[in-house]
């Protein structure tokens, strides 16, 4: 079978006849220019030198050159063989707290930010690995399902913003919950969970989640983004306005605290891991690294016709013309050329 990998480029084989019209434009005026200078004769003596086979050799090697340049950029396929393609990869779910409290900034440029840097980071070092995103407050949905489409995973990442939830609070365990009713059915031993919170469970409904998750088999990472002293919350008002701090009733400025406990227990018995992420952030590079390197399951097994790439074969050619073109004189021996002038 033969084919075209980059077909698109075949449009600039265009660009041959013009260029063979302006080689002829160029040596009719030539001629024209010519036979205005002088006697004709006299023009003819002094151009015998000149030979019209070997400029007409040169322009036909030049426009063959041309355009086997041009096939070989369409990369010319011809020759295939079929493959046995196998998908393996990991189910992987990032719960992301969507707290008013992640506009916090003890952690540059602010702890969300910071948390989708990481995720995007994640996200670019993946291969074959499907990824999905869970928003969480006071309570969770599914902001993208599971997809081997990082291009969208990452544009839904980039919408999410601590406006999405009006129900404040952090619901570890209804955001466990939804993640896992979220994974498909795969592999047990290949479905991940990465939780990224900076504050502690106000519902209570984190071990009942926790059982679940050890039932189906999923490791638990979690991420903790915050100071475990408290920090106060920003105000932030309907155009992205900082405003002070949040009050309570009472006028007191709330803070919010990170409970490493509990995410340190989700991590340990699900045999996952517990990082405190640092304003440098090191420790979430290092979770990327991990999950991305680790063994993942088979998807789908597929077969692919693979086509030999055969664009080699017209650029040697065409290089090989190119040469003998700057080979092919334009003028003829000199013996020739003078032969008789002095009789």
């Amino acid at each position: 079978m033969f084919r075209f990998a980059a077909s698109e480029m075949l449009s600039a084989l265009g660009l041959v006849p013009m260029m063979v019209l302006v080689l002829w434009w160029a040596r009719v005026r030539t001629r024209r220019d010519l036979s205005r200078f002088g006697d004709r004769r006299l023009l003819a003596r002094l151009t015998a030198s000149v030979s019209p086979r070997g400029r007409a050799a040169k322009a036909v090697l030049l426009v063959v050159t041309v355009t086997l340049t041009v096939t070989a950029l369409a990369r010319p396929q011809f020759g295939s063989r079929v493959e046995t393609v196998r998908r393996e990869g990991q189910d992987i779910i990032v719960a992301l707290d969507l707290s008013a409290s992640m506009a916090a900034e003890d952690i540059a440029p602010n702890r969300l930010d910071r948390a989708k840097f990481a995720i995007a980071d994640l996200i670019a070092r993946l291969e074959g690995d499907r990824v999905g995103l869970v928003a969480f407050a006071g309570e969770a949905f599914v902001q993208s399902p599971l997809t081997l489409d990082y291009g969208a995973a990452t544009l839904f990442l980039n919408a999410m913003d601590t406006g999405m939830i009006s129900v404040q609070g952090t619901n570890l365990g209804q955001a466990i919950d939804v993640a896992l009713d979220a994974f498909a059915e795969t592999d047990r031993r290949h479905r991940v969970l990465v939780i990224i919170t900076d504050g502690e469970d106000h519902e209570g409904e984190v071990e009942a989640a926790l059982d679940r998750a050890i039932e189906e088999e999923v490791r638990i990472y979690a991420v903790g983004i915050g100071s475990t002293e408290g920090v106060p919350i920003p105000d932030v008002d309907a155009d992205g306005q900082t405003q002070g701090f949040k009050r309570d009733a009472d006028g007191r400025v709330v803070t919010t605290r990170l409970d490493e406990a509990t995410l340190q227990r989700l991590a340990s018995r699900t045999d996952g891991a517990y990082y405190h992420a640092s304003p440098g952030g090191t420790e979430l590079a290092v979770l990327a690294e991990e999950l991305s390197a680790a063994d993942g399951q088979q998807f789908d097994v597929e077969q692919v016709t693979i086509f030999d790439e055969q664009y080699q074969l017209f650029l040697g050619l065409a290089l090989l013309l190119l040469v003998v073109e700057a080979l092919v004189p334009e003028r003829r021996r000199v013996d020739v050329a003078w032969a008789g002038r002095f009789k």
